[in-house]
């Protein structure tokens, strides 16, 4: 204990540590930036069919090369690192809290390469999952490597995956927050710890931009509301809730049915199919397919009509819970973003067939949307709010965003709805044959101690 409380031993270990930390969100980001740029390398493969196949040719060769790209991933999953598969946000969670191990030198290749397939076949996806998994898994390689302790390289490990969050979306901030407001129960809060993560994000926010800002450029010119639209926002909010304790659950609906699937029939049914409806809709239907952030962008800048909207959302919904089933390394946060925007937009479309709005009020409320139902799904409003601004730029709706939120995730609350990652990481526990802790159930190392605050 004297090295804990003598500052002249203090500080070279703390210095260790932030420099371990400032390397872990280094790698992170460069790790993340470059699968940026594979991912949008493999999403172009079925341009290379353009003038050389035509008509009914052309779509069974989408179909074929969409299904083999799904499958290969399952198989690269199923074979290697079967926690791999989905959002990889429950697995660093599971760790912290000392429940989940992370195998980094199977986890890393795998939701690289596996997520390349994945995202690049056109499934409703978001590179996110595949990033913070892997932002952890350095983390974790670094933390080996150095020996650190369990409390020690739990901070790293959260720290790894702020950096993996903020190389995705280039939102530093809110990469921060999310190991604040996501993983407040089981992240080892100390000085030095809490100090990694804001390190850990900030390097890997620089890494990115210097390899080519590979972060979604999601900037939307939305000017202020008038504080009459408040009730609106309120009321979007509100519908979100909804929106989000049904989507939740219908995701999990979606996964015990593609293994109920699988167990009985085959498990690469589920992935063959969806891969090979998906192949036909790049060309048909592009925007029932990938992540969403072009989705995004075009809904809020085009005027579409009411009912055009309604089908974009029930394919994005629909989509979103058919990709996720198939069990590939991809996560639900881009998929999240653009079915809010559908929400949002169709909310404002509809609100201005009755009431006279200003201006460009259909994509505030998309931007207000985006946050909303990040809060009713993830259950962390906080993030929502920040996430959007630094996506979009959008800081005057702060205030019609704040409201959309806390009632999104108010009636998220009284409806029963859980945070998703919450219900993800049970569902994994479950399966594994582990039963899952209570949730007050907390650990010596997670939450604040204020026995070790330089810890």
């Amino acid at each position: 204990m004297a090295e804990e409380t003598t500052g002249a031993h203090r500080a070279p270990r703390d210095l260790v540590y932030y420099a371990l930390a400032t390397l872990v969100g280094v790698l992170a980001g460069t790790v993340g930036a470059l699968f940026h740029i594979a991912v949008e390398a493999a999403a172009r493969w079925h341009t290379l069919l353009d003038g050389v196949l035509e008509g009914p040719a052309r779509l069974a060769a989408l179909s074929a090369g969409s299904a083999a790209m799904v499958v290969l991933a399952v198989a690269l999953v199923r074979f290697i690192a079967p926690e791999a598969a989905g959002s990889g946000v429950q697995e660093i969670e599971g760790a912290l809290e000392g429940l989940r191990p992370v195998r980094w030198k199977r986890i890393l290749p795998v939701k690289f390469f596996g997520g390349v397939l994945a995202l690049g076949s056109g499934l409703v996806a978001g590179r996110e999952g595949p990033t913070i998994h892997m932002g952890a898994s350095i983390a974790k390689a670094v933390a080996d490597a150095a020996k650190l302790g369990t409390r020690d390289m739990r901070g790293l490990l959260a720290a790894g995956g702020a950096a993996g969050l903020a190389a995705a979306f280039n939102a530093p901030l809110a990469a921060i927050l999310f190991v604040i407001e996501e993983t407040r129960r089981q992240f080892p809060y100390g000085f030095r710890t809490y100090s990694a993560v804001i390190l850990c994000a900030a390097a890997s926010a620089v890494a990115t931009e210097l390899i080519g800002g590979t972060g979604p450029d999601l900037r939307l010119d939305v000017p202020e509301m008038p504080l009459a639209l408040l009730p609106a926002f309120i009321v979007l909010g509100a519908v979100l809730g909804v929106v989000g304790v049904a989507f939740n659950r219908c995701l999990i609906l979606a996964l015990d049915g593609a293994r109920a699937v699988g167990m009985k029939v085959s498990p690469y049914l589920v992935p063959l199919v969806v891969g090979a409806a998906v192949g036909p809709l790049l060309v048909l239907r592009p925007e029932a397919t990938g992540g969403g952030e072009q989705l995004v962008l075009a809904l809020a800048a085009q005027n579409l009509p009411a009912l055009t909207l309604a089908g974009i959302v029930v394919i994005r919904f629909a989509m979103t819970m058919a990709s996720y089933s198939t069990g590939i390394p991809g996560g639900i946060f881009a998929p999240i973003l653009a079915l809010a925007t559908a929400v949002g937009v169709l909310f404002g479309t509809l609100l201005g067939m009755v009431f006279a709005l200003p201006p460009l009020a259909a994509a505030a409320f998309a931007v207000a949307a985006m946050g909303g139902l990040f809060s009713a799904t993830v259950r962390a409003p906080l993030v929502g709010m920040v996430l959007v601004a630094e996506l979009t730029g959008a800081y005057a709706l702060l205030l019609p965003v704040i409201f959309t939120c806390l009632f999104a995730n108010l009636v998220a609350e009284a409806l029963g709805g859980k945070p998703i990652y919450e219900q993800l990481l049970e569902r994994t526990l479950r399966l594994a044959g582990q039963v899952p802790p209570p949730a007050d159930a907390q650990d010596d190392i997670g939450g604040w101690d204020q026995r070790v605050r330089r810890d």
